[in-house]
């Protein structure tokens, strides 16, 4: 995380989360539902390569989850192929969290969380919201494989 970031203090608990956000969404005692939008191989963006090397092609999961029908956090999980072959769990998620099977792995490290402001533009996030959000990003490694995750904070975060 930058340090010369000004977190806000209504968000800083969340971008600053160390366990599983599905969990603490789940927590609040809120109907919790997750949307599986989207869930294809695809060539790893060149802004990626640094953070998964050696990776040319991923599985690019992106969901919405949502209290009260209010959507809170729209992510998006870049699974390298190498990764979904060694742990065939990730390979089968449909609609399950993925914080729900990687956070039970003992054996389970995350990279420092890089905490920044974005725009969704990509055309399946601007289908959820649009705008400016606070986001968050860490690469999971569990049993020698990589796999990154990125979250974008929605408005109905405040609503919790």
């Amino acid at each position: 995380m930058a340090s010369d970031v000004s977190l806000p203090p209504l968000l800083q608990s969340w971008l600053l989360e160390p366990a599983s956000l599905t969990a603490r969404l789940k927590s609040t005692g809120r109907h919790f539902q997750l949307q599986l939008l989207q869930q294809q191989q695809q060539a790893l963006p060149a802004f990626l390569q640094s953070l998964l090397p050696d990776t040319a092609r991923a599985d690019c999961r992106e969901v919405l989850m949502s209290c009260n029908q209010l959507p809170c956090i729209y992510a998006q999980s870049w699974l390298p192929l190498a990764t979904l072959a060694a742990l065939q769990p990730l390979a089968e998620l449909g609609e399950q969290p993925l914080g729900e099977v990687i956070f039970q792995q003992s054996q389970l490290q995350r990279s420092a969380v890089e905490v920044a402001r974005v725009r969704l533009q990509h055309p399946l996030a601007a289908t959820v919201a649009s705008g400016e959000y606070w986001a968050r990003r860490s690469v999971f490694t569990l049993a020698g494989q990589p796999l990154l995750v990125a979250e974008v904070f929605l408005d109905g975060i405040f609503a919790l």
